[in-house]
């Protein structure tokens, strides 16, 4: 311990003798070891592919890396300050790692699949998170009252329900790519693990909230805070999206010499619908995404050609690099971090009740929106089993935990910390590895051939509006209603096409038209290309 206190001294910022060049000399240890991990991880996830091995996918072997030489490094007497630059710092995640990931869902999001499925994506999101966040704390606690494992608090019990609902099915999409399947499937995953981050992040902070005042808060309280949290960030991202529109419309930059301010200006939006969000105690990563949804469908279009590649090819570089890290720097912290392995029943029993909530989270919900959907649209079986085994536990649940060490008492935090990284190892390295296999004992991979992309969608710019038979059942009224509502639906496509496209974009709503009706083909070519 002499030795350490010497060292860290000789290092201090205080003493003036040449502590500045060794931290730097550390920093460069630290930065070189990472961009080395990286290198790496991006190498092996190439080879990996090419060879078709689906058993260790890029982000499991991202995550093994990093436990790999954090392990290395924990046996080795690696020095501390060069150990400083591994830390997993939640601020730095939620406020630079997070944010390219988010946008770039909702900037490359599929239109025609992403809306033909919304009403089911919202119903998985939203009302299957709140499902399987409150089935996991009430098991979690009634493990607890029966001393099958560690006991916490009721609302710590939630609070851990909600991190550890937070999917990230990174691993199950990219073996959708490569294999090709139902685009429908993968608009479902996609979408409900998007807003799935945004909802399990909102519930996360309410429970937090509830369980610092709880004196006076009721369950009414709580949903108001968390809709105003919802609505709010929502309108914070449309809002930013609408307004860059206008901008890049009006301010006349889509010519040549002023392309690097116009791509400069258009990277910067992101960011600040994040941080305003942020600002205002709203959820940044709600803002961000729908400022990404609203940006690709509007200010997209009122870049010059050049500026439009140039974006596209920098979001997509940014996330592709931020995702990697993520794994690799959660992989290296889970080998260097303190845990508390003394609650083993805790782990066990949290996996099995974690299986439990997402299967009653999905097939739940399938049921629900199987009941006003036409047969001929109904979520098969097989589309539900592969969404439940798609239900992977990633760095957004790690993130939350790690912030639950600080936000929870001593201990308490700690067997919830452990318990996540558990899940997590667990589910990105066993279940992500096995992944390609149950979709083909499924039999939902390759279902692309069958379907073609562009077939299942129909109406009004990918919005569909399904027949019903009026006299098929006794729940007539309930269908007429959801007849209304697929009007309304077709009613707002009208709307975005006859107005919100000529105000915010330079051009009408025919020209958008004629471009949507172009992407299913080229989106097959290049699903046909992958496989």
């Amino acid at each position: 311990m002499g030795m350490e206190e010497v060292e860290l001294l000789q290092i201090s910022p205080s003493d003036p003798r040449g502590s500045p060049g060794k931290e730097q000399q550390a920093a460069g240890v630290g930065i070189l070891l990472q961009i080395m991990m990286l290198v790496l991880s991006f190498v092996l996830g190439h080879v990996l592919r090419r060879h078709r091995f689906y058993y260790l996918p890029e982000a499991s072997a991202s995550l093994l890396i990093g436990l790999i030489v954090g392990g290395l490094a924990n046996i080795s007497d690696t020095e501390t300050n060069i150990r400083t630059w591994f830390n997993f710092h939640e601020e730095f995640f939620f406020l630079f790692l997070l944010p390219p990931i988010i946008f770039q869902s909702g900037f490359s999001l599929a239109p025609k699949p992403f809306f033909s499925n919304f009403g089911a994506i919202v119903t998985f999101a939203i009302l299957g998170t709140f499902i399987a966040s409150v089935v996991t704390g009430v098991l979690v606690y009634l493990g607890g009252l029966t001393y099958l494992m560690y006991r916490l608090p009721f609302v710590e019990c939630l609070m851990f329900g909600a991190l550890i609902s937070a999917t990230d099915p990174v691993t199950v999409l990219s073996i959708f790519q490569e294999l090709g399947t139902d685009m429908n499937l993968y608009a479902l995953v996609f979408g409900e693990s998007v807003l799935n981050d945004a909802m399990a992040i909102s519930l996360y902070r309410t429970m937090s909230l509830v369980r610092s005042h709880s004196s006076g808060q009721n369950f009414i309280v709580v949903i108001v805070r968390f809709l105003e949290t919802f609505v709010g960030s929502l309108s914070a991202g449309v809002g930013v999206g609408f307004t860059s529109a206008l901008l890049f419309k009006y301010a006349g930059l889509d010519i040549d010499n002023l392309q690097n301010l116009e791509c400069c200006l258009f990277v910067l939006f992101p960011y600040f619908s994040y941080m305003l969000a942020e600002g205002l105690g709203l959820s940044g990563i709600v803002s961000i995404l729908f400022t990404g949804i609203v940006m690709k469908h509007y200010t997209f279009s009122n870049l010059s050609d050049n500026s439009q590649r140039f974006v596209s090819a920098f979001f997509h570089l940014i996330s592709s690099l931020a995702e990697t890290f993520i794994f690799i720097y959660m992989g290296f912290d889970i080998a260097m971090e303190q845990h508390s392995w003394s609650h083993v029943g805790f782990i066990f029993f949290s996996i099995l009740f974690i299986g439990v909530a997402r299967a009653v989270n999905v097939f739940s919900c399938a049921y629900l929106v199987n009941l006003v959907r036409p047969e001929q649209r109904q979520i098969p079986l097989k589309h539900q089993k592969a969404l439940w085994y798609s239900g992977l536990r990633g760095a957004m649940a790690f993130a939350l935990a790690l912030q639950s060490v600080h936000d929870l008492p001593e201990g308490h935090g700690q067997t919830i910390f452990t318990a996540t990284t558990a899940i997590v190892v667990l589910t990105v390295l066993l279940i992500g590895g096995s992944t390609g296999t149950m979709l083909e004992a499924l039999k939902v991979v390759g279902d692309g051939r069958d379907s073609p992309v562009g077939e299942s969608f129909e109406g009004n710019n990918g919005y569909i509006a399904p027949s019903y038979d009026v006299d098929s059942s006794s729940g007539n009224r309930f269908k007429m209603k959801l007849k209304e509502f697929h009007k309304s639906t077709a009613s707002f496509t009208a709307l975005d096409r006859n107005y919100l496209t000529p105000f915010f974009t330079t051009q009408s709503g025919a020209e958008e038209e004629e471009q949507d009706e172009l992407m299913p083909s080229s989106r097959r070519e290049s699903f046909s290309g992958h496989r």
